[in-house]
């Protein structure tokens, strides 16, 4: 079963690709990576990554030309990170890798088995180990993010009541010594790794093309049912009906959706297949959520099924063409995604509605968490509230900046909703994004190109607010700059232009929304509060935001707004909040997926 068997010839490296993969050299990914570039005639120059999120955000950076992510283990099961940030991501990938987890117990020169503490190693790792280290007495297991970072930090240590779990590579590369060998609960112990590289690879990552192992193909994906009877059983027999195999199948609670359990799924079979293209069809009609990670090469399946022709699926409307003059990729790449960022555990798009209300400034630890539990109580699902403010008068309210942050997330934590934010300078990214959940980048920074560079950088979702004299085509060009650094995760924002119309405060451009729906998979939220300025007009163009096919929706609310410290005149009262919500809930949501 193991990739690490193969006999055939070793050529001679054709290509030389940088891989991501979470860890340090020494570790497991670190020895697939190795193993499997020998075996393709490639060469792998090494990047070590902190998290799983991060090895993503290189490969779709452009700092690394592919990524590799475990996804599940033969004794522990699914590794859901590894399964959720592949589907959160639009990503191509490549091929499934096995690879036999041989685990050792390291320490350093002269300890002992019977000396040893504290045993350091990555958490699935320690779960391999389950019934080994239930026979050690008074030894402590320690969860870190890499069992390469494990062994190099024990041979730092030099402590002889420290020992960590990694692979004999690891024990070599770091001085250590083997106290312990065949350590797993059980010795066929093997974990799959999925190598992928961003959508549209350019570069040698676009020329690299892995040779199949046994001429077979896989799919995976993630689909979520409603928690009734027969409703797992509904979308199991549409693969039956279409001679598609499942190979996997794995359930975790679908966060964010009450009622609602998500399904991790590997299927034989290629999603170019005719019979594939008809199963998501009526996958579709079955499933609350579906979303298709992609086809590659596998290592267990039975051989494919000649594809003879490539089906485009109707899963979605035909991007409209951008203009010649622009190079955009922010389009619709991939027939099978639908748009959808997660923020914390709300996801934006894709058939989802949302409501994110607070106030225009973070004022006093009373009116923020007021604010909080009276616009969740209502509905919302997010918290938004200014810390830093841009404002047109040096001589207004600035936001309490630092000490606002912490009351606004203060807030977030007791009502238990993702929290945004407006960042203004790229000093305050890094420090903003430790913090709050998604980052707003305001209509006054929406070209502001270092700003955006900076945003694209982070792991965080970011919310794009169209300039006051912005163009559809400009606001599109914005967002360019943050995905082209790496970050996917980008939701619209229409909040009202200038124009010469006075009646109101701005325009609010609501013909936009349907024009990026065409346009872009990237969601599209509506600011109704900066795009009118009067709150009685609030409430009725919420109702039409949604009607239009906005995503969400960004409200202002103060618990009084005559005594609010900035746009005292838009800012919607608890009551009138309570009524949006309540007029909302007639309006049906815009199916993404027409035509």
């Amino acid at each position: 079963m193991s990739n690490q068997t193969d006999t055939e010839p070793v050529p001679a490296p054709a290509l030389t690709l940088t891989a991501a993969f979470e860890g340090i050299e020494g570790s497991y990914s670190h020895a697939v990576l190795d193993a499997y570039a020998g075996r393709r005639g490639v060469s792998f120059a090494p990047l070590g990554c902190h998290t799983y999120r991060a090895v993503v955000h290189a490969v779709l950076s452009g700092r690394a030309d592919i990524g590799l992510l475990p996804v599940d283990n033969a004794i522990a099961g699914t590794i859901r990170e590894g399964y959720d940030v592949l589907a959160e991501y639009e990503l191509d990938p490549l091929a499934e890798i096995t690879w036999h987890m041989d685990h050792r117990l390291l320490g350093t020169p002269g300890s002992t088995l019977a000396g040893i503490r504290m045993i350091d190693s990555h958490p699935v790792v320690l779960a391999e180990c389950g019934r080994f280290l239930a026979t050690l007495r008074d030894v402590r297991a320690v969860p870190v993010t890499d069992t390469g970072i494990a062994a190099r930090d024990v041979a730092a240590a030099a402590d002889p009541a420290r020992a960590a779990i990694a692979s004999s590579d690891a024990g070599i590369r770091y001085g250590l010594i083997e106290l312990a060998n065949t350590i797993s609960d059980h010795p066929e112990n093997y974990s799959r790794f999925i190598l992928f590289r961003a959508p549209n690879a350019r570069g040698v990552a676009a020329d690299f093309e892995p040779a199949t192992d046994y001429g077979v193909r896989k799919t995976s994906l993630v689909f979520s049912v409603a928690d009734e009877p027969g409703a797992l059983g509904r979308c199991l027999s549409v693969f039956g009906a279409n001679g598609l195999n499942v190979s996997k199948l794995d359930s975790k609670t679908r966060l964010g959706a009450e009622h609602q359990f998500a399904f991790y799924v590997d299927v034989d079979g290629d999603i170019r297949e005719e019979r594939f293209a008809a199963a998501l069809q009526a996958l579709r009609g079955v499933t609350a959520n579906l979303h298709v990670i992609g086809s590659y090469d596998a290592t267990t399946a039975p051989p494919r099924q000649r594809i003879t022709t490539t089906v485009t699926l109707d899963l979605k409307p035909p991007a409209t063409p951008a203009p010649a003059k622009n190079s955009w990729k922010v389009t619709r790449r991939n027939p099978a995604t639908i748009a959808r960022v997660r923020v914390g555990n709300v996801i934006i798009g894709d058939g989802h509605f949302v409501v994110v209300g607070g106030p225009c400034s973070v004022e006093s630890r009373e009116q923020i968490l007021a604010t909080a539990e009276a616009v969740t109580s209502a509905g919302a699902v997010m918290l938004r509230g200014g810390i830093f403010k841009p404002r047109t008068s040096p001589y207004s309210f600035q936001g309490l900046g630092w000490e606002g942050m912490d009351l606004l997330a203060e807030a977030g934590r007791a009502v238990g909703v993702p929290i945004v934010s407006e960042v203004m300078t790229i000093d305050q990214v890094e420090r903003m994004s430790s913090a709050v959940d998604m980052l707003q980048i305001g209509a006054r920074n929406m070209q502001n190109f270092d700003l955006l560079k900076a945003v694209g950088k982070t792991d965080r979702p970011v919310l794009l607010k169209r300039g006051m004299a912005a163009s559809i085509d400009d606001l599109l060009s914005a967002a360019e700059y943050i995905l082209s650094e790496g970050n996917p995760n980008v939701v619209l924002c229409e909040r009202g232009i200038r124009t010469f119309e006075t009646a109101t405060r701005n325009t609010l451009d609501l013909s936009s929304i349907p024009v990026l729906r065409e346009r872009t998979h990237l969601p599209i939220m509506v600011d109704p509060s900066h795009g009118v300025g009067v709150r009685r007009w609030i409430v009725p163009l919420c109702r039409a935001a949604k009607a239009v096919g906005a995503h969400g929706l960004l409200v202002e609310v103060h618990p009084n707004p005559s005594e609010a410290l900035s746009d005292s005149e838009q800012a919607l009262t608890f009551s009138d909040f309570d009524r949006m919500m309540a007029e909302l809930a007639q309006v049906p949501i815009m199916n993404d997926r027409v035509g």
